[in-house]
């Protein structure tokens, strides 16, 4: 039998509905940010650099769906995963590391793969900074969200 008041169990049930809120909010964010970032790359980057046509997606190509699909999954989890990394501190150093713990693991893999698999780099280079800017902008949306109180931030104990 569990001897945990009902209130530690309220509390829990709180604290994950905020992670879901937190981790619904970073999965927009990210996909908002990755249909701005693939319409740049098809209007302008893949149209007048020919080092960088392999960037072209056709939202026809079920290989766009696929990385849409996977950069709102990233993204949910990002939202999960930085209200707890930040917390209510207000450290900046919290907040850049999971940016960049999360944009370098995608990026670098991403950068990786053109190694071993193209023989130009430079697109790769472009995604790896592109899942920068997306977390980036997740945060800054994520950091707007909780200074507005739609949702509140993990806190220590």
């Amino acid at each position: 039998m569990k001897d945990t008041p009902v209130v530690d169990d309220n509390n829990l049930i709180a604290e994950r509905l905020e992670s879901l809120k937190a981790g619904i909010f970073g999965g927009l964010s990210v996909c908002l940010t990755f249909l701005i970032t693939t319409f740049l790359n098809n209007l302008l980057l893949a149209k007048y650099f020919t080092a960088l046509s392999i960037l072209q997606l056709n939202i026809q190509d079920w290989r766009w769906w696929i990385s849409a699909v996977i950069s709102c999954f990233c993204g949910l989890l990002f939202g999960v995963t930085y209200r707890y990394i930040i917390r209510s501190d207000e450290n900046p150093q919290l907040k850049a590391g999971g940016v960049l713990a999360f944009g370098l693991v995608r990026g670098l893999t991403q950068i990786d793969v053109g190694l071993c698999c193209y023989s130009t780099i430079l697109p790769f280079v472009v995604l790896g900074t592109e899942s920068v800017v997306w977390f980036a902008m997740s945060a800054i949306a994520l950091n707007t969200a909780i200074k507005l109180g739609w949702i509140k931030p993990f806190k220590s104990t």
